[in-house]
């Protein structure tokens, strides 16, 4: 594989082709980095750079011979301006309160996650949720993971992030279905964008976007944004 100057040469592997989970009618091949590869922080932020993604203690890509349509997004820390929306949906969380854990504490998550799948993606690859399930792809991270907890009374969401020394990668969120009008997907990506300022990193990724998947239209309304296509970060066509 190519590789920017600060990462090193890694043994990949190739999935047999299976079901795209992204778009219909389609099939799919995912590279990923050898599990007893070592992946430090230098050499994940330059494999991300290069459209990989962690998933547990794996590192992949797509690698579809005939689809290119897979686009890393990320967001421009910076410039970043909230819309009226997502001005609106942190007032209406200002009684959450946030914090950041290096650890999953798994006896308060499990049951959050547990709620988050059986109640959004019954139709997907990850229902029924399992412990197993759980455990290997939300409390198995690397060294740089994060976990943010967002209480009121009670654990309301938990979103999931790698600090890389270029940026926060978001991962995953889960939390509770029961109060739609928080927006509290949306909160999770402004909090992060909120962090990364903090922490003077210029970039926010949040993973694959595809043009044609209306459930990926969100990523685009974190303004300003970049995708990844053919190793260079541009502004998305419209």
């Amino acid at each position: 594989m190519n590789q920017p100057a600060h990462s090193r040469r890694l043994r990949l592997l190739r999935t047999e082709p299976h079901s795209c989970s992204y778009l219909d009618n389609r099939i799919a091949v995912t590279e990923f980095v050898a599990p007893d590869e070592e992946v430090d922080s230098d050499t994940y932020q330059g494999i991300n750079e290069l459209a990989f993604r962690r998933s547990g203690i794996h590192y992949y890509r797509p690698s579809c011979p005939d689809c290119q349509q897979c686009q890393p997004l990320r967001v421009e820390v910076d410039k970043f301006t909230p819309s009226r929306n997502q001005r609106r949906c942190l007032r209406k969380n200002l009684d959450l309160n946030w914090s950041i854990h290096e650890t999953a504490d798994l006896g308060r998550y499990y049951p959050l996650y547990e709620n988050y799948i059986g109640s959004r993606h019954q139709d997907g690859d990850m229902y029924p949720a399992s412990g197993d399930q759980f455990e290997n792809f939300i409390a198995r991270g690397c060294s740089n993971t994060r976990y943010i907890e967002f209480n009121s009374t009670e654990l309301e969401m938990v979103a999931v992030c790698d600090l890389l020394p270029e940026g926060l990668s978001a991962i995953y969120s889960f939390f509770a279905t029961d109060q739609p009008e928080r927006s509290l997907g949306t909160l999770a990506i402004l909090v992060q964008i909120q962090i990364a300022r903090q922490l003077g990193l210029p970039w926010v990724y949040l993973g694959y976007w595809i043009s044609d998947s209306q459930k990926m239209a969100y990523k685009t309304r974190f303004k300003p944004n970049q995708v990844l296509v053919e190793g260079r970060w541009t502004a998305p066509e419209s």
